[in-house]
C-alpha cells in the first residue's frame, strides 16, 4: 500500500481509550449497562438535549427498536428517502410494512416534503427522514404533514450528532431518532448506535424490548426484586468495552467537531472558485441549520465526468468514493418497496455526487494535496 496515498476516513483515536478498555477488563463486570455505558449514555444526552437515551448495538438496530417501539407492521406504510443507507428500509421490511420511495432535494440530498406530502395514503404509519451528510431536512412542512396525519417522524441521524436546525438538535425533533456509532461516523466505537426518545412511555417499552423482552433494567435499579420476560424484544444493549471506547470519544466531542471543521471549511474555501468555473456544484448548508462536518461532497454535471474525476483523484493518491445507489433502485428495494413515482432526483444525485477525504488528523499538507487533486481536475 503506499504511504502516501490520502484514504477516504481513519477512525479517530481518544486519549483515553486504552485506559477505559483496561479498567473494563478487569473489573467484573464486561456485559452492558456498566459504568460506561452510563457515563457516555450521560454524554450522548449533554449533547444532544435529548430526554431520553439508550446505548444499542448499532444505528440499525436502533431504527429496527425504533420500528417496534411505533408498532409498524403488515399493512403499513413508512415513507423512505430513496437516496439513504439501506437500513433505513431494512427496519421497515423486518416489521413486514411497505417501504415507500420518495424523492430528494438536489440542494442537500435530503428528502423532499413535496414528495412526501404526494406519498402519503390512509396506510401511513410514518416518515423517515435522514439528515444526509449532518445538515438537516426541511423539517418544517414534514411536522406539519406529521401533525396533519397523525403519523410518526423518524429521523435516521447517523450523520448529524451535534447537528441542529433552527437551534433544536438533531434526533430530537421528531418521535424518535437514531445515531450511529460505526468507525467511519465523527463519533465511534468501532460499532454502536443510540436510541433517542422524548416520550416517557416509549422510553420505558424501549428498556424492555432492548433487553430481550425482559424488564432487567428495572430489577438493575432496584424497581423489581427480579426481572421476566415482558415483551417482544431483541438483544440491542452494547457490551461495556464498546461504552468504553465511546465513553473517551464522547468526551473529545468539541476536538473532533473542531478538527473536522477545519477540514470542511478548507474545502469550502479553496475549492470555490475551481467549483464555478467548471459548473461543479460544493457542499452548502443553509443559513438556518448547524452540521458536524461528517462529509464534504462536489456534485459534477454528470456521472462520465463524476467517474473521471474518482480515476483522476486516485491517480493522484487521493481516495475520493461516490456514495449510495438509490434504495428503489436495488434488488431488496424492487421487493419490499413501491415507488409512487420515479426519484429522478435521487439518482441524479447518486451518479454525480464525489466526496472527498474527511478526518481531524488530516494534516495541512494532506489537505493541499486533496485540493490540488481536486482543483487540477478539468471537467
Amino acid at each position: 500500500m503506499n504511504a502516501d496515498r490520502i484514504i477516504f476516513s481513519r477512525p479517530y483515536r481518544a486519549a483515553n481509550e486504552l485506559t477505559n478498555l483496561a479498567t473494563v477488563l478487569e473489573s467484573d463486570h464486561i456485559h452492558g449497562d456498566g459504568t460506561f455505558t452510563a457515563s457516555s449514555t450521560a454524554k450522548i444526552k449533554a449533547i444532544t438535549g435529548a430526554k431520553h437515551a439508550l446505548l444499542t448495538t448499532s444505528c440499525t438496530h436502533a431504527l429496527e427498536l425504533g420500528a417496534l417501539l411505533l408498532e409498524i407492521g403488515p399493512g403499513d406504510e413508512v415513507i423512505v428517502p430513496s437516496f439513504a443507507f439501506s437500513s433505513a428500509a431494512t427496519a421497515v421490511a423486518l416489521r413486514g410494512a411497505t417501504v415507500m420511495f420518495v424523492d430528494i432535494d438536489l440542494e442537500t440530498g435530503n428528502i423532499d416534503p413535496v414528495a412526501v406530502a404526494d406519498a402519503i395514503t390512509p396506510r401511513t404509519k410514518a416518515v423517515l427522514v435522514m439528515h444526509y451528510g449532518g445538515v438537516a431536512a426541511e423539517m418544517e412542512p414534514l411536522l406539519a404533514l406529521a401533525k396533519e396525519h397523525g403519523f410518526a417522524l423518524i429521523e435516521d441521524n447517523a450523520h448529524g450528532l451535534g447537528g441542529t436546525w433552527r437551534g433544536r438538535t438533531l434526533g430530537t425533533i421528531g418521535t424518535v431518532g437514531t445515531q450511529s456509532f460505526h468507525d467511519t461516523k465523527n463519533i465511534h466505537c468501532g460499532e454502536g448506535g443510540a436510541l433517542l426518545l422524548s416520550d416517557d412511555a416509549l422510553m420505558e417499552r424501549a428498556e424492555i424490548i432492548r433487553e430481550k423482552g425482559t424488564n432487567r433494567a428495572r430489577f438493575l435499579r432496584g424497581q423489581v426484586d427480579k426481572y421476566s420476560w415482558q415483551d417482544i424484544g431483541s438483544s440491542y444493549l452494547p457490551s461495556e468495552l464498546n461504552a468504553a471506547v465511546l465513553d473517551a470519544q464522547l468526551a473529545e466531542f468539541d476536538a473532533i467537531h473542531a478538527g473536522r471543521h477545519r477540514v470542511w471549511d478548507d474545502y469550502s474555501e479553496n475549492l470555490s472558485d475551481w467549483a464555478k468555473n467548471h459548473d461543479v456544484q460544493l457542499m452548502t448548508v443553509p443559513d438556518d441549520r448547524e452540521h458536524p462536518a461528517h462529509l464534504f461532497y462536489v456534485r459534477l454535471p454528470n456521472e462520465r465526468s463524476r467517474d473521471a474525476m474518482i480515476r483522476h483523484m486516485a491517480e493522484r493518491g487521493v481516495v475520493a468514493p461516490f456514495h449510495y445507489v438509490p434504495l428503489d433502485t436495488s434488488a431488496a428495494g424492487l421487493r419490499y418497496g413501491r415507488t409512487p413515482v420515479p426519484c429522478v432526483r435521487s439518482l441524479e444525485f447518486s451518479t454525480t455526487i464525489l466526496r472527498l477525504p474527511l478526518w481531524p488528523m488530516l494534516t495541512a499538507d494532506q489537505q493541499g494535496r486533496v485540493v490540488d487533486a481536486a482543483a487540477s481536475y478539468r471537467v
